[in-house]
């Protein structure tokens, strides 16, 4: 009989807000998902409950076609998105102070499965893709349990998961922390500069940058492409908000940049760094998505302020 005690099932959260997360790509949805699947559990009789021998294998099982119900609903809600739909940001929890807590983003284990790049590319799988390869290659579950998530023959998501294996491929190895932390201090002193010819030198020419605002904030609302025209745009935001502040912080586990005005966190960007440039840049700004960043009134500091 299994042990199915309180602190045991309330053990598995953790794991669970992490699996969501990575499915979802957004705090708030990985949170639902998993709340309602607590919810099934506890609504389960007590007899059902102590049959079942693994409740973490359970709930897991449960928390993933919840998710995958979700990704399916999500494509009908993102194309009424106002704008380019970003994956919500997450914030390094030593570095901004939060000791471990009941917030999600305070439970979120930061690896390179949580990176912004790696999280765009999930957006461009399958929903039964996404879950066959975060399950199994992020999170090790077997295909028989995946199949169980799924509806799926153990080698249909064998097959499933090989396929978005191959979308990540695509996606070029991380330069290391050192060599992405001075590209983006780079483009930081270029930025509250206002130089646009060290801005174009430090970005591909053929870079992209790719804005969320969800409708909420004003913000390009396609992507900006080629280095000149990124480092135009940046400058122009620049001249229209004095005393903006930006700081060097860690974005999904990889250095990028955070900018406030007021103690306020108006803006989380991320960087991808390939051969010494910068050559994609996604700028979360919905503040729907911020709202990890600066909780209870919490002012950042540490970082310098672009003069008008």
């Amino acid at each position: 009989m299994a042990d199915t005690s309180t602190d045991e099932i309330a053990g598995e959260r953790r794991q669970l807000i992490n699996v969501a997360y990575r499915l979802l790509g957004s705090l708030a949805e990985a949170e639902d998902a998993v709340q309602e699947a607590y919810a099934r559990w506890y609504a389960l009789p007590r007899g059902r409950q102590e049959e079942i021998v693994s409740p973490g294998a359970w709930l897991t099982t449960v928390t993933g076609r919840i998710c995958l119900d979700v990704l399916g609903s999500a494509r009908a809600r993102r194309e009424r998105y106002v704008g380019a739909w970003l994956p919500e940001p997450l914030p390094d929890r030593a570095e901004w102070g939060h000791g471990e807590g009941t917030d999600p983003a305070d439970q979120m284990v930061l690896d390179e499965s949580v990176t912004m790049a790696f999280l765009v590319v999930m957006e461009s799988m399958t929903p039964a893709e996404r879950v066959a390869f975060v399950l199994h290659d992020v999170f090790r579950y077997p295909f028989v349990e995946i199949a169980d998530v799924l509806g799926r023959s153990p080698a249909a998501c064998k097959q499933l998961a090989a396929s978005a294996r191959r979308r990540v491929r695509a996606v070029r190895a991380p330069v290391t922390a050192t060599v992405q932390a001075d590209a983006v201090r780079q483009v930081k002193e270029a930025w509250e500069s206002k130089d646009i010819a060290a801005l174009v030198d430090l970005l591909d020419p053929a870079a992209v940058m790719t804005a969320d605002g969800g409708g909420m904030v004003g913000t390009a609302l396609r992507p900006i492409e080629g280095g000149a025209r990124i480092a135009q745009y940046m400058v122009a935001i620049a001249a229209k908000a004095p005393g903006l502040e930006l700081l060097e912080r860690p974005v999904n586990g990889v250095p990028g940049l955070v900018a406030q005005r007021a103690g306020v966190v108006m803006t989380v960007a991320s960087f991808v760094v390939t051969d010494g440039r910068v050559t994609r840049i996604w700028a979360v700004r919905n503040p729907e998505k911020l709202r990890s960043w600066a909780r209870d009134g919490q002012v950042l500091s540490g970082g310098s302020r672009v003069q008008p």
